[in-house]
């Protein structure tokens, strides 16, 4: 039997990917950080009431978008294309979202048991599906490593 081994990267290959992933998390910080302040702000300074217009495009846009991230999980999932971890985590990422907003919005209303009933049978426990899948595949990716060096 042949054994096929992956040649190591290159040194410059390794410097670039440091470089990226240390600006990416860089900016994240910043990001996270940022959020605070604006966060603290909109606690204090919207309205606990709001009259909205275009609830109803609102809904079935986030729902068409919900249902193009499942459609492309499973598309991508039945080709067993590595893409779906990002489809996956998204789809549940909308999930949790949809449960949230589903419930926080119907607070004080008759449908708030809805909503619940509909964010803790269907809605979490498939994110939490989707994201404990996605998290086995990635245990059994290999991915490179540097040579007696650790990559930060």
């Amino acid at each position: 039997m042949h054994e096929t081994r992956a040649e190591a990267p290159s040194p410059q290959l390794l410097e670039r990917i440091r470089r990226q992933r240390r600006h990416t998390l860089e900016l994240l910080t910043v990001c996270a950080v940022g959020l605070v302040p604006w966060t603290i702000l909109l606690a204090f300074t919207l309205p606990s009431g709001y009259t909205v217009r275009q609830w109803r495009t609102t809904w079935v846009g986030f729902d068409v978008l919900l249902l193009l991230a499942m459609a492309a999980t499973a598309l991508l999932g039945w080709r067993r294309h590595r893409g779906v971890v990002v489809a996956a985590v998204s789809t549940g990422a909308l999930l949790v979202c949809d449960a949230w907003f589903d419930v926080s919005l119907a607070l004080g209303t008759p449908d708030v048991w809805w909503s619940v009933a509909l964010a803790v049978c269907v809605e979490l426990p498939l994110a939490g599906f989707l994201i404990h899948r996605v998290l086995g595949m990635l245990k059994l990716a290999q991915w490179p490593s540097a040579p007696q060096e650790r990559v930060r």
